[in-house]
């Protein structure tokens, strides 16, 4: 059971295993444990080979893992994550809908959606579990830590596979908001960003690169200031950080972006006072189930005030 006080929770452990595939990496490793203190520079060696003692990562065979476990490209290892002080989110989610099948929730900037990090009790999807109670809860997409809006549960095991499909299949409508830096055209009212993104090789970064394109996003500037302009974003593929990047890609760079277009040093606690500009603002699909034709729009509102001309 895990203790709390105004900023922490100590002791905190996720009741659910966490996966990592492990990457091919510019310099190889002999042995796993290697990687994971690279990796996790947050957690220390010995708090790793404690781990591997008690029994708690394993690889997709079941096999617990030890110190002299190589490093396998491709292989996919289990681990559940334990925070001795967890730093509290001072932020609450809100629940818009829901039914017997979904739950749809409102997440605010700085909460992952499940345990990253220093965060465990307090993602999106503990604090839901412990609300409803239903531990089946899963997300069916994804939402960076830092951006806030809307994200989709499904109930049910027997049923979360149609929804899956929604996003799998593009038969969902995303659509974003963000308050950026003015773009290169000021002139210029919409863009169809197109791309090709792949992984850095540096941390969780992304990168365009040349080659057959594999990520689109519709972007419409709506309205302008002397330095900003709010932008509706609407992503037609799901890369990581996609947005981020198509932004860039028109001269633009999302208010408060710390991996974009230079990645910042990590502070040991986030500046609540410079959320990243970037919110999951509405969705809209038909219910593979009910056939009943779904909207929902957020709650929240981005912060930064553009200053007219």
């Amino acid at each position: 059971m895990s203790l709390q006080d105004e900023h922490y929770i100590f002791g905190s452990q996720s009741p659910k295993p966490s996966y990592i595939t492990l990457p091919r990496l510019p310099q190889p490793l002999p042995v796993l444990l290697d990687f994971l203190v690279d990796c996790f520079p947050r957690v220390d060696r010995a708090t790793w080979l404690e781990r591997m003692q008690r029994g708690k990562m394993a690889d997709e065979q079941g096999r617990i893992v030890d110190e002299s476990t190589p490093y396998r490209i491709n292989a996919r290892l289990s681990y559940y994550r334990e925070v001795k002080a967890e730093p509290r989110i001072p932020f609450h989610e809100r629940i818009l809908y829901e039914d017997e099948e979904i739950l749809l929730a409102d997440k605010p900037h700085f909460m992952p959606v499940t345990p990253s990090g220093t965060a465990v009790n307090e993602c999106l999807l503990h604090r839901l579990v412990n609300r409803t109670g239903n531990r089946e809860l899963v997300p069916v997409h994804r939402l960076d830590r830092d951006t806030a809006g809307l994200v989709l549960f499904s109930k049910k095991p027997a049923t979360r596979h149609c929804y899956f499909a929604l996003f799998r299949e593009g038969r969902i409508d995303k659509q974003y908001e963000a308050i950026a830096s003015l773009p290169m055209d000021t002139n210029r009212r919409e863009w169809l960003v197109e791309s090709r993104i792949e992984a850095s090789g540096q941390w969780i970064l992304r990168h365009n690169v040349a080659g057959e394109i594999n990520a689109r996003s519709q972007i419409t500037m709506l309205e302008t200031g002397a330095e900003i302009a709010r932008f509706s974003l609407s992503p037609l593929t799901g890369k990581t950080h996609q947005l981020r990047l198509h932004m860039g890609l028109i001269g633009s760079q999302i208010l408060n972006d710390i991996f974009y277009p230079v990645l910042q040093p990590k502070a040991d606690t986030p500046d609540y006072s410079r959320p990243l500009q970037l919110l999951a603002k509405k969705l809209a699909f038909t219910d593979p189930l009910s056939g009943t034709g779904l909207q929902f729009e957020s709650s929240l509102h981005l912060s930064a005030c553009i200053n007219r001309q």
